[in-house]
C-alpha cells in the first residue's frame, strides 16, 4: 500500500501538482464529468491548491476557480484563472466570490481529525450540511457538487439529503484514496435547489451528466 501513496506522491511532483489529492478529483471528474469546459468553480477548502489546479485545466481560459480557504493559499504559479483567497465559506457574502452563483462547487474539506473517528465522523457530516445549506445562495440550478465526507453513522443520511436536493447524488472513492482510509466523496449532479440572490433571473438547468457506472 505505501508503495501506492508513494506512485502519488512522485507523480504529483512530476506533473507540477501541489499535493497528491490531486488525483482524486482528476479520477472523480474523469468518472463522473462533473466540471465542463468554461465553467464557473468554487473550490472550497482549496488549501493548498491541487484541486484548483486540476479544476483551472477542466474549465480552460474561459472558466474560472474560485478558491476559498481558511488557510492562506499560495497564488505562485497558480494558473490565471485561479481566484485565491482566504476566508470562511459559511460566512463569505456570494458579492466576495464574484456576485454570481457557480456552475460547480468541489470541496476537499475536513476537519482537524482527533484521532476520534465518531467525533471526526460527525463534524465532517457537519461541514457537508454547511455546505449543503450555502449551495442554495452558491450554486446555481442544475449545477454539480462533490463533497467530501467521513464514512460513519450518519453517512447515509447525508447522502439521502443530497439526493433529494439533486438529480443524482452517489458516494465514490477515488484509487488515490488510502485503503484504510474513511474518506468518501459524494459526487451530486443537476441541483434543484433555487438560488437566493436572483429568483427572478435564473440560469436554464444543466442536463443531467453521463458517466454514472
Amino acid at each position: 500500500m505505501r508503495e501506492v501513496q508513494d506512485h502519488y506522491f512522485r507523480e504529483a511532483r512530476r506533473e507540477g501538482y501541489r499535493s497528491r489529492a490531486a488525483y482524486k478529483l482528476l479520477e472523480i471528474d474523469t468518472r463522473r464529468k462533473v466540471i465542463s469546459h468554461g465553467d464557473r468553480v468554487l473550490d472550497c477548502g482549496a488549501a493548498p491548491g491541487s484541486w484548483s489546479q486540476v479544476a483551472a485545466k477542466r474549465v480552460g481560459a474561459r472558466g474560472e476557480v474560485v478558491a476559498i480557504d481558511l488557510k492562506v493559499i499560495d497564488p505562485v504559479n497558480l494558473p490565471p484563472t485561479v481566484h485565491p483567497q482566504q476566508g470562511d465559506f459559511c460566512e463569505t457574502p456570494i458579492e466576495a466570490l464574484g456576485g454570481r452563483p457557480f456552475d460547480v462547487i468541489i470541496s476537499d474539506m475536513a476537519p482537524d481529525t482527533t484521532g476520534d473517528r465518531f467525533g471526526d465522523h460527525h463534524r465532517s457530516v457537519r461541514l457537508c450540511h454547511e455546505l449543503l445549506n450555502r449551495a442554495k445562495i452558491l450554486l446555481r440550478p442544475g449545477g454539480n457538487l462533490v463533497m467530501k465526507v467521513f464514512e460513519g453513522e450518519v453517512y447515509r443520511e447525508l447522502l439521502d439529503r443530497a439526493g433529494t436536493e439533486f438529480d443524482k447524488a452517489k458516494g465514490f472513492k477515488p484509487k488515490a484514496s488510502r485503503s484504510e482510509s474513511v474518506e468518501m466523496f459524494i459526487v451530486c449532479h443537476g441541483y434543484r435547489g433555487s438560488n437566493e440572490t436572483d429568483p427572478d433571473q435564473q440560469p436554464p438547468r444543466r442536463k443531467p451528466s453521463r458517466g454514472w457506472g
